[in-house]
């Protein structure tokens, strides 16, 4: 596609339309754990670190591919086995500062995965500099590997109050929104191109459903 027609001005809004059906609409996310650099130890020879040391998990929107379990049979029984690709906004990682490397952790749900590849997966109309995603391939880490408390819903099987989502809060490119500081940046707004949303951030929750008999409330969350 030639840059006549794709300008700086058009690769902000696609970059604002990605971050909206992710963040606003589709409502899935990770919990990433990079590597710490400061603190983990490499080797002066192998340049490989025995023992990673991981820096605080970082709550990040995604586009999840979740796939079946592989289930294996070996000399001690049968083993599940999960991979699991995510798709990260290029824009967004860079507007909060995020990195993903290879080696980092990630949860979703209650599975650990080890990222194994985190290539750049395509530019937008061709133009070199502006990326779009990285797809993320996770391979589930073995039990002891990695150990930290589970974010996030996991199972509606489980009695924990939050094994399931009950509230889901928009972005909007607003600085917070009910459940605290966002770090969403939407271009155009910065731009002055548009104005910011006068309803804010809306939610879909049990608030205000008293009386529809849906469980739960997107119109009426005011």
């Amino acid at each position: 596609m030639s840059r006549l027609f794709i300008t700086p001005r058009e690769i902000s809004f696609i970059n604002d339309i990605a971050k909206e059906i992710v963040k606003d609409v589709i409502g899935q996310k990770i919990y990433l754990f990079p590597i710490s650099v400061a603190k983990t130890k490499v080797h002066d020879v192998y340049e490989e670190a025995v023992d990673k040391i991981f820096d605080n998990p970082i709550k990040v929107d995604a586009l999840v591919l979740y796939s079946a379990d592989q289930i294996t049979t070996g000399r001690f029984g049968s083993e599940e086995y999960y991979t699991i690709d995510v798709y990260l906004q290029v824009k967004d990682l860079l507007d909060k500062g995020i990195q993903v490397n290879e080696g980092d952790f990630f949860s979703y749900g209650e599975v650990f995965f080890e990222i194994i590849k985190a290539p750049v997966s395509n530019t937008i109309y061709g133009e070199i500099e502006y990326s779009g995603y990285i797809t993320i391939t996770g391979k589930q880490s073995r039990k002891g590997n990695f150990l930290s408390k589970v974010f996030g819903p996991t199972d509606q099987s489980y009695s924990d109050s939050d094994a399931t989502q009950k509230t889901y809060i928009q972005q909007r490119g607003f600085k917070n929104n009910q459940e605290g500081p966002t770090g969403d940046i939407r271009e155009l707004q910065v731009d002055g191109v548009l104005t910011k949303p006068i309803t804010g951030p809306a939610q879909v929750s049990k608030k205000g459903s008293a009386g529809t008999k849906t469980g739960s409330s997107f119109y009426d969350e005011s």
